[in-house]
């Protein structure tokens, strides 16, 4: 099986859809050998900061000497992205390699009377088996929805992280915040550590379901916590109280939300470190400045200020929102947005958006679940401009803006995914 066979297989699998549950993955990876059993892993879910904890972490352990794996979706442009061994990507042959083999023993399944399997659970299979054949010290592992019914959750991990839960995928995981707990509290294991930064109803579950497990837990403003000095586009500077005392760490990803995640990264390492002694201080806080993550506050162009931001939900473009205001105060917005017709657009345009702002309704991408333009416009209920093309949007914005000024791609991931797969920044900037 070559590359462009493999991407075939793989995206003819989207049709399954998703279907939550165990049996599945449960089979496929038995059929595989238990690959997920021959790594230690890190389990990490949560609404918002899954991505940022994950990339923080992955590059603390790389920092630190070790062989890190990380298992991330969805992806921009390949879905080679969404495995990554020290940052690089599985190449095309090891993609159609692993592919070749999870396909065999999909087909197996399938002929011992096994149901399909989703398109998620055999890329979740696939990770698991590359991590495994390039015997990876470490693999950080982002939940793809939920928690307890998550393909992911055939691990046994090392440390469980739960960043933060609000109101997501209520059609799936519940209608309540309680309830979404529950889904995402469902990766916490057997005397297996926890870090989180819920709060509220969502953390009693959390709390509720550690110690039913006898899993320590450690707690963002009660356990650990972070305070801002300083902080810009580029870069923050806060405050993080080690063991051995108050340290600066530094980030280069914006907003105050990030140096909460940087803060229960930096306690998953510290908890990491009692039993790995080459995790240290000085690699953590290496590890820390290493960090990038494209398509969160990501700025790829200054004057004007071009930023790519998925926030995707009300509490993701929450903290946008707040990052607009406090950096650009004076300056006028240009936002280029796009949106999946199955969200919650009046509120997500409630928050983000100001009667001042000049918004383009772009589609997203060209899957069926992107609004169109013109529907999007109506829904957002401003006065908002429908686009036909991204790269006019893009275009557009961009002209009209002046030095001081911002343009914000945003909306969706697969909006991000779509202007880097179009490469406009190359272009037009």
């Amino acid at each position: 099986m070559n590359y462009n066979e493999a991407m075939q297989y793989i995206e003819s699998l989207g049709k399954f859809g998703i279907h939550l549950g165990m049996e599945r993955i449960t089979g496929l990876v038995e059929l595989l050998d238990h690959p997920e059993r021959k790594i230690r892993t890190i389990h990490i879910t949560g609404t918002n900061g899954k991505g940022s904890v994950a990339s923080y972490l992955s590059h603390i352990l790389t920092a630190s000497g070790k062989k890190t794996a990380c298992y991330t979706s969805p992806h921009f442009v390949k879905y080679n992205e969404r495995m990554s061994i020290d940052g690089v990507d599985i190449s095309d042959e090891d993609f159609a390699a692993v592919t070749e083999e999870t396909k065999a023993a999909v087909d197996t399944f399938l002929k011992n009377g096994g149901e399909q399997p989703t398109q998620f659970e055999v890329i979740t299979a696939m990770a698991f088996l590359y991590f495994a054949k390039e015997k990876v010290d470490y693999a950080v592992i982002e939940v793809g929805m939920g928690g307890l019914w998550d393909s992911t959750n055939v691990i046994v991990p090392e440390l469980s992280v739960i960043t933060n839960v609000t109101l997501e995928h209520t059609d799936r995981l519940g209608k309540t915040i309680e309830a979404i707990a529950e889904q995402k509290a469902g990766i916490i294991k057997d005397h297996v550590p926890v870090v989180t930064a819920a709060d509220g109803s969502a953390l009693e579950v959390i709390r509720v379901t550690s110690e039913e497990k006898s899993a320590p837990l450690y707690v963002y403003g009660e356990d650990f916590s972070a305070t801002l000095l300083a902080g810009s586009m580029q870069e923050q500077l806060f405050l993080y109280p080690f063991h051995s005392g108050e340290r600066e760490v530094t980030i280069h990803l914006a907003g105050a939300h990030q140096i909460v995640n940087a803060a229960v990264a930096l306690k998953a390492a510290e908890v990491l470190a009692k039993k790995d002694p080459a995790i240290t201080e000085k690699k953590i806080l290496k590890g820390m400045d290493l960090t990038t993550w494209p398509g969160r506050m990501e700025l790829i162009h200054e004057r004007p200020d071009v930023i790519l931001d998925g926030a995707h939900n009300p509490s993701g473009v929450t903290v946008l929102r707040r990052a607009l205001d406090t950096y650009y105060p004076h300056g006028h917005r240009y936002f280029i947005f796009g949106m999946m017709g199955d969200k919650d657009v009046s509120e997500v345009a409630q928050i983000l958006f100001r009667d001042t702002d000049t918004i383009y309704t772009v589609l997203a991408d060209n899957g069926t679940r992107a609004e169109k333009p013109d529907v999007l416009a109506r829904r957002l209920h401003k006065k908002a401009i429908p686009m036909d093309d991204l790269k006019t949007a893009f275009e557009t914005a961009v002209h009209e803006a002046g030095p001081d000024d911002v343009v914000l791609v945003c909306g969706s991931l697969y909006l991000v995914g779509t202007f880097k797969a179009k490469g406009l920044s190359e272009d037009f900037l």
